[in-house]
């Protein structure tokens, strides 16, 4: 639809009108306006599937590998295709735009919620980004690119002010999200909670001067939930939408302002302007002509998610478990007869990390079972957990659950003050979210408690802890007795999503005998869910927890036991709930509870170990020299243990490189903490690889490397300063794939740089024996530098080199190139 015609629809709203529609409706969506034929529109989160309004099972959605796993591929092209696959399944939730991508960096791998984020470099980000918002709005579903911007810690995040050099900001940190803005095209940028050298962000005039101003953005800036806090935030060029609503800090004072002459008429009619062309692009306008998104059909999603999986999946070591053998991967089918599966991942694989990024997926294939699947009835394929890797209860598993009318699960009553039953849900679940009512016609301030009601069946012999997890008052009855009668509280100064990702819990024992069954009743009355820079969250969270105690040292035993007798042994450790998730930042990069110890026990049980990690972000792999092989596979969707088989077995290629330095050790890493509510970027220019390049320390596995199952000779380079064409030959005896990585450095520079920095890189595939020539484009950024004195970009003319090579570590080729100033 045109601005002219967007316009004419303007005038048809007065200012009441104008502004109502600058605040959301609820948590979801946006208020629908009948004088100028808009629908309403919903939005929904989405990095690793499009959740849709509803947070809970009985609403399942694909579930996609997460950011790292994308941004590992190194392919435009697949994520495009992803981005498409999502509009689909966002048209089929009704969801008109998707709160993704998250672009901020991996400035520190303590960083709690990188798993949703792409990489530590930002050209790398930027063109991943551009290629996921392109799949998406070809479709007809709007982006929205997001945490604009330096929201690269959770740690005070709503806050927190960074404090940053213009000249970084700019070429690392505002630099994805100019690639996104210019080249991506995207419709919404979503402002984030923190300021930036002294301004919050829903405020910072960075939208105003940089965002719409330099950049041409002619979108939405929508808030971050809840971190549009005043007024300010109206003013000319800066914040459009404010979401959740319908309260918030506009409304009513908007008005009020504006016929006060305080904020300007003109810049209310822009921001609605604004939200007319986003719902105009996303087809919820009468006369707007919007793209109506391909299906996917459940097969071909299957295939795209297990695919996109294997192609992130980075071999990070691969050496020959005994001499006079090759590499241990891939496993030779026919040698194997029995196979250990062994860690607390192997069966609770995580497929996607915690907060805003959760979905539920149809189904969740595990490595247990995918290797199960792939190896057929004549393989035995054994499991052994090896002891906990983390001691919070889990929410109870819907399979020992029973409703009182004996079906699967349990069922919640809503109740009034007077215990009046105000409504009820059948659930196959045990952890609950609510966000702004319980249902359609049962808002939140009706209920005064909650009741799950439920009877727990005990699998083996044991003592039983049965508990609740959440924030607020709770009461426990199991078998008729009142167990627990509390009130349960967040730490001092803690995130309120804290207590929807990792709410703090209580138990009590049960002993309980094979088969036996005991009642279960968890009354709950809910409160504020917290406090978000002094907005009340309208949200209830909490879950019913039940877990048998066991014994570790005799978990770990059973699995070297089991490792021992085994032609080969699969360790799958990772992380948990208590480590990676939006709201909190990671105090330590090791992996929880023994998880090393199994490892190097389970290694010299039996040398012939694959371990495969299963994190969303890097670890400490202080073992990762004794192992044969070694498999980073993030998080990786709802396919994971079928695309684990496919590469384990060799019928696909590790296709993954990675995006990310992983260190050694946790010397001299940023910190992702603020001193006195200030967090200074101190480390500039140098993150990631630039800072292990500046400082000669060698890390775990560098930026960009990871291996295939063949091998490859970088032959020549050859080109200019816009683009150069790297030939290579596969010397292997497979058809395999490469990604040609380009990097730049200037020689003698009067200006600090780091050693390299990343300029390009491209796909390839070849069969065995066959040369092949890829051109690698160089954008013209390349060799430019942000010029703080007179604040624009400039070029420092002369000699540049550049490297082109298999990762940032093994550059074998170079050519010199002149550029101008």
């Amino acid at each position: 639809m045109h601005d002219d015609d967007l316009r004419k629809l303007l005038g048809r709203l007065d200012l009441e009108q104008e502004v109502r529609l600058l605040t959301g409706a609820d948590v979801w969506s946006l208020h629908p306006e009948p004088a100028v034929g808009l629908r309403r529109l919903v939005v929904s989160d989405g990095p690793a599937g499009v959740r849709g309004e509803r947070w809970d099972e009985r609403d399942t959605s694909a579930n996609v590998p997460s950011p790292t796993a994308l941004a590992a591929t190194w392919d435009v092209d697949r994520i495009e295709r992803l981005g498409r696959l999502l509009a689909a399944e966002a048209r089929r939730r009704g969801v008109d735009v998707v709160l993704a991508p998250t672009v901020n960096l991996h400035r520190t791998p303590y960083g709690g919620r990188h798993f949703e984020c792409f990489s530590e470099d930002p050209l790398l980000t930027g063109r991943i980004g551009v290629a996921y918002v392109r799949g998406l709005q070809d479709e007809g579903v709007g982006a929205t690119v997001k945490h604009f911007v330096a929201n690269d810690q959770e740690t005070e995040r709503f806050s927190a002010d960074v404090r940053v050099d213009e000249r970084v900001l700019r070429e690392v940190y505002l630099a994805p999200f100019e690639a996104i803005v210019r080249e991506g095209g995207v419709w919404a940028v979503m402002a984030a909670y923190n300021g930036v050298n002294g301004t919050t962000m829903t405020e910072s005039p960075l939208q105003r001067d940089v965002l719409k101003g330099e950049w041409g953005f002619d979108g939405v800036v929508v808030s971050d939930w809840f971190a549009a806090r005043s007024l300010a935030a109206a003013g000319t060029g800066l914040l459009d939408l404010v979401m959740p609503g319908p309260r918030g800090p506009w409304g009513d004072a908007l008005v009020a302002a504006v016929r006060a002459g305080e904020v300007p008429e003109s810049a209310v009619d822009d921001k609605v302007l604004r939200v007319l062309r986003l719902t105009g692009r996303v087809g919820a306008l009468e006369d707007a002509a919007g793209t109506a998104a391909t299906p996917w059909t459940e097969e071909e999603i299957s295939a795209e998610l297990r695919a996109t999986a294997a192609s992130g999946f980075v071999l990070a070591r691969n050496e020959p478990a005994a001499s006079g053998e090759g590499p241990l991967l891939p496993l030779e089918r026919r040698r194997l007869r029995r196979v250990a599966v062994l860690g607390p991942n192997a069966v609770e694989a995580r497929t996607l990390g915690g907060g805003s990024a959760t979905v539920f997926p149809p189904y969740t294939v595990s490595p247990l079972a995918g290797l199960r699947a792939a190896l057929g009835p004549d393989v035995e394929v054994v499991h052994g957990r090896g002891g906990r890797s983390t001691h919070r209860l889990p929410p109870a598993d819907p399979d020992l659950l029973r409703r009182p009318d004996g079906g699967r699960g349990v069922e919640v009553r809503f109740l009034d003050a007077g215990g009046t039953v105000l409504g009820t849900e059948v659930r196959e679940a045990a952890a609950f979210t609510w966000q702004g009512s319980y249902g359609p016609d049962l808002p939140m301030d009706r209920v005064r408690s909650v009741e799950v009601h439920t009877r727990v069946r005990a699998e083996e012999d044991g003592t039983h802890r049965i508990g609740v997890s959440g924030v607020g008052p709770f009461r426990v009855t199991v078998g008729g007795e009142i167990r627990l009668d509390t009130r349960i509280s967040l730490p001092p100064g803690a995130d309120p999503v804290e207590g929807m990702v990792r709410p703090p819990q209580e138990s009590v024992a049960v002993q309980l005998r094979t088969g036996e069954e005991v009642e279960v009743v968890v009354g709950h009355v809910p409160e504020p869910a917290g406090d978000f820079e002094g907005t009340d969250v309208e949200s209830v969270t909490f879950q019913v927890n039940v877990a048998r105690d066991t014994d570790d040292d005799a978990e770990v035993e059973q699995a070297v036991a089991l490792a021992r007798d085994a032609d080969v042994a699969v360790v799958v450790v990772g992380t948990t709930e208590e480590v990676e998730s939006e709201g909190f930042d990671r105090d330590s990069l090791a992996l929880p509870g023994r998880q090393d110890d199994l490892v190097r026990r389970v290694v010299e049980a039996n040398p012939r170990t694959v371990v495969v990690v299963n994190s969303g972000a890097p670890v400490l792999l202080p073992w990762a020299d004794d192992v044969p092989a070694v498999l980073l596979t993030w998080f990786p969707g709802q396919e994971c243990g079928n695309a684990l088989a496919d590469v384990l077995l060799g019928a696909t290629e590790p296709g993954g490189r990675l995006p990310v330095t992983w260190p050694a050790d946790e010397e001299c890493l940023p910190s992702p903490r603020p001193v006195e509510g200030t967090l200074r970027y101190d480390e500039g220019l140098f993150v990631g690889h630039r800072r292990h390049d500046r400082d000669g320390r060698e890390p775990r596995f560098r930026f960009g490397s990871g291996l295939g199952y063949t091998s490859w000779e970088f032959l020549s380079v050859e080109g200019g300063a816009s683009a150069v064409t790297v030939r290579l030959c596969n010397t292997g005896t497979r058809r395999g794939r490469e990604v040609v990585q380009v990097y730049a450095s200037r020689p003698g520079s009067a200006v600090e740089r780091p050693v390299r920095w990343l300029a390009g890189f491209a796909v390839v595939a070849a069969d065995p024996g066959e040369e092949v020539a890829v051109r690698v484009d160089l954008p013209e950024r390349t060799y430019q530098h942000w010029d703080e004195a007179a604040h624009r970009w400039a070029t420092e003319a002369g000699p540049f080199r550049l490297h082109a090579g298999p990762s940032s570590g093994v550059l074998p080729l170079e050519l010199d190139v002149q550029v101008q100033g």
